[in-house]
């Protein structure tokens, strides 16, 4: 049987401006588009609230709360899931690459970190495949080279998998994310409730551990990258000289470049840099880092990431909008930028056959307020 939805008197956020118009959506399809405030008899009459093609999340460890919501409690991975679905959806994330940790520490009893990837993106991929969510669910593998399994872990993942992004991540006190170790002290200290001593203990570890099997950890995760097909990132990309090494592996997008040195370098080398919704919503990195609005002023933010708040994603667009004074770049960087870098070509545009992945939101007080979101053209928020 036919499906058939018509929203009207829309301001439709297109990939390159703004208009007044109406959206046909069939079956699942976006089948016609019209300018215009006319509302037929059978259509939805949106009242000007903005309609956009839905949002395309590349990185978030909003999955990982929701499976353990305070240290040491593990709460039940399907019910994680569900809940976790459910929070993307209402906030109007359509495709989401769920982060998920490979790269484990098991020999140091009082700073271990144990596997879960492999359980968990089995789990994933079965509700998924079964119907049981409501957003498309892909995975985004993040290799952390500072650790002792990455290379076992890695081989436990193969093409059917079908993994859509592999990062490269190196926590190693001292550079990167955590050049000043001061920031890593405190958000290390005070996560895990740990004293001076025992800090100082496990930076040495963590050196030690990047060492010796830091590069190795590195080699094998972009050659795992090329067997399963999945786009190479890199992360926290600081220097230039940091930059180049992506390139040379064929890195195409950057999360979090932490200096203005780097975004430039990843621009000079095509690689688009994504920077975290709530450093751009809250003006600043937690972590000491480049601030997300300075690289977008100086036009080198390409892609928002949500992160750990997965409700920046829609605030961080619009804001982008209101700086650039263009509602459409603005949402460009959390729908059709994230979809041109990773292949998705079916979505995160409003286009005559494509996929009916959409929202509707209205400004209040300047903030995004989700009025609904449609998955394939079926109501998902």
């Amino acid at each position: 049987m036919t499906q058939e939805m018509i929203l009207a008197n829309a301001t439709l956020v297109l990939p390159t401006e703004t208009v007044t118009g109406s959206v046909v959506v069939r079956d699942g399809m976006i089948v016609e588009m019209d300018q215009g405030a006319t509302v037929p008899a059978c259509a939805e009459d949106c009242e000007g609230d903005f309609v956009a093609p839905g949002l395309i999340e590349l990185h978030t460890d909003n999955l990982e709360r929701h499976m353990r919501p305070r240290p040491k409690v593990d709460w039940p991975h399907q019910a994680a899931i569900v809940a976790h679905d459910a929070e993307l959806a209402s906030v109007g994330i359509t495709t989401v690459f769920d982060a998920l940790r490979i790269g484990s520490i098991l020999s140091d009893p009082n700073n271990r970190y144990g596997k879960y990837a492999r359980v968990v993106a089995d789990e994933l991929l079965s509700m998924r495949d079964s119907g049981g969510l409501r957003i498309s669910h892909h995975l985004h593998l993040r290799a952390e080279t500072c650790s002792e399994t990455l290379i076992e872990e890695l081989a436990e993942f193969g093409p059917e998998d079908r993994i859509g992004i592999v990062s490269l991540m190196d926590h190693t006190p001292g550079q990167r994310q955590f050049q000043d170790v001061s920031k890593f002290e405190s958000y290390i200290r005070g996560k895990y409730a740990m004293d001076a001593e025992g800090f100082e203990e496990y930076v040495a570890f963590l050196h030690g551990l990047h060492d010796k099997l830091g590069k190795a950890h590195e080699e094998a995760t972009v050659a795992e990258a090329k067997r399963f097909g999945a786009v190479l990132a890199s992360h926290d990309d600081t220097t230039e000289a940091q930059v180049a090494t992506s390139a040379g592996y064929g890195i195409h997008l950057a999360e979090f470049p932490t200096t203005v040195e780097a975004a430039r370098a990843n621009h000079a080398h095509r690689i688009a840099n994504i920077m975290g919704g709530p450093n751009l919503v809250r003006g600043g990195s937690h972590s000491g880092n480049v601030a997300a609005m300075e690289l977008a002023e100086l036009g080198l933010l390409d892609i928002i990431s949500s992160d750990y708040v997965p409700s920046s994603l829609l605030l961080g667009a619009v804001m982008l909008g209101q700086t650039w004074g263009d509602m459409a770049k603005g949402l460009h960087t959390v729908t059709a930028a994230p979809a041109k870098y990773t292949n998705l070509t079916d979505r995160g545009r409003l286009e005559v056959g494509l996929q009916a992945d959409m929202i509707r939101f209205r400004l209040t007080e300047g903030v995004p307020s989700l009025r609904a979101a449609w998955h394939k053209g079926v109501r998902s928020a």
